[in-house]
């Protein structure tokens, strides 16, 4: 058998890979966009054949599918649509889909390798021949009935990454929390010293930094449910224009609550179609919180890997996991990989924010916004890094974690910053001397205190005690 066989479209003949499930328009696109070898993200091709399940649904449900139109289809043609959009919900048809993310900004290439695929695998399914040219299950007429690339691409988008959020990057977070938060319980009591402008400070105790940390994540996961709020309203029902030519009234409304069923999310119809065609706002606000979030996750790995370095010559205040051999060069070197690593990955999704919203600002141009497949891709792939990379971070660097506690109580008394609870017993200036004294003595505050009689020895015992210093004084 040859290794291709010959498709029509309505621009004549095209040499399509013999097997495939795809036709002439999705070969169109793969001979088109040779790009970047990138191909839809696997969560977009599986919502949009939730999308395209949920329009059949829709349809059958209005009487479109089997009514009296252009050549209505019977119930056994019907549940092989949907048998067919089911197995690629399933992942089952995942490598039938190769065009590149760099395509007609619409993602109307990819609508119709879906399109194609649902066609062939239904027409496949009810024993009929898929490489035939007279498609009994059209893919414009049946599979793409009341529909048009520009509403129901975007549709999948919003599923897509709704779905991803609820179910990998807020669980991921949440579990991120809880460790955070159980670490913070646990070093409630170890004192340390506090740092500003990377400069030494007033202490705290560890317990208390690592819950700051905690509250930091707290606040990304409510950022993540606005993130996935963001997306709620599905453009499906607008069509070319957002005007719902060639579809029902009522047709919007039911693909949203048949999507809102199938995930548990609450999907709903676009309160404005033409705003919801034209605009991609509610993708660019949800990743703004997605890379809010991504700010939040490098600054705690940037502090973690900096309260772990050393071992000798750094802080070395929280000990790190060793993961692996750290230098070519130096034998014994171990590095803060782990951190390095969401630190990189956050560092992509900041960058990927950028993408989102010259896309949203630019590619909305009238009535389409022309630049959906690299939004998609952005969005799905941001909340891919985050949530995988929290779940690398939690096992491979937050679980080992071990408090240093020599050498976070070492530091306290050695800091200048010890002398800022005097102020209310000998006032600012003075409490100044006395540091550039100390400093330029090599002595502590609490020796030089004693050295001059600054206050009775119980009295300064009770000023410079760190613990009291963690915590507001009555």
């Amino acid at each position: 058998m040859s290794d291709f066989r010959t498709e029509v479209d309505s621009m004549g003949e095209v040499q399509v890979p013999a097997r495939a499930y795809y036709s002439a328009q999705t070969q169109r696109a793969v001979e088109n966009f040779p790009i970047s070898g990138w191909t839809l993200p696997t969560p977009l091709v599986r919502a949009m054949g939730r999308v395209k399940w949920a329009c059949a649904a829709a349809n059958h449900d209005l009487g479109k599918l089997t009514g009296t139109g252009k050549n209505p289809l019977d119930d056994k043609q019907v549940r092989a649509m949907f048998q067919a959009c089911e197995e690629v919900i399933a992942g089952k048809m995942d490598s039938e889909f190769p065009v590149d993310v760099f395509q007609t900004g619409s993602g109307t290439s990819s609508n119709m390798n879906m399109n194609e695929v649902i066609s062939n695998r239904a027409i496949e399914i009810l024993g009929g021949d898929r490489f035939s040219k007279n498609k009994p299950i059209h893919p414009n007429d049946h599979v793409n009935m009341g529909q048009s690339t520009n509403d129901t691409f975007p549709t999948a988008i919003h599923v897509a990454a709704a779905c991803e959020i609820r179910q990998q990057l807020i669980p991921q977070l949440e579990r991120f929390h809880q460790i955070l938060s159980d670490k913070a319980a646990q070093w409630d009591k170890v004192i340390k010293i506090g740092r500003t402008h990377l400069m030494d400070a007033t202490p705290l105790r560890l317990g208390q930094e690592f819950g700051g940390f905690a509250r930091q994540v707290a606040l990304s996961i409510e950022r993540a449910k606005v993130a996935e709020r963001a997306v709620y309203e599905l453009p499906v029902g607008g069509t070319a224009v957002g005007s719902g030519i060639n579809t029902h009234p009522e047709f919007g409304k039911r693909v949203s609550d048949h999507l809102a069923k199938q995930t548990g999310i609450p999907f709903v119809e676009a309160v404005n179609h033409f705003e919801g065609n034209a605009q991609r706002d509610g993708l660019v606000e949800s990743h703004g919180q997605i890379k809010t979030i991504a700010m939040t996750l490098f600054n705690i790995a940037n502090n973690i890997r900096w309260l772990g370095s050393g071992p000798r010559c750094g802080f070395f205040e929280v000990i790190l996991p060793d993961r692996q051999p750290g230098s070519s060069i130096m034998p014994g070197k171990v590095n803060p990989v782990m951190c390095e690593s969401m630190m990189q990955l956050t560092a992509r999704v900041i960058g990927n924010d950028a993408t989102m919203t010259l896309s949203g600002a630019a590619g909305g141009n009238f009535q389409l916004n022309i630049m959906m497949p690299v939004m998609g891709h952005a969005i799905l792939e941001s909340i891919m890094l985050l949530a995988n990379g929290v779940s690398a971070f939690i096992e491979f660097c937050m679980q080992g974690l071990e408090a240093n506690e020599a050498a976070c109580e070492a530091s306290v008394e050695q800091s200048l910053s010890m002398v800022t609870s005097l102020n209310p017993y000998i006032g600012y200036e003075k409490a100044a001397k006395l540091t550039k004294e100390a400093f330029a003595s090599g002595k502590t505050i609490r020796e030089l205190c004693l050295e001059q009689n600054v206050l009775p020895a119980d009295e300064l015992n009770k000023a410079l005690d760190p613990f009291s210093m963690t915590e507001p004084q009555a």
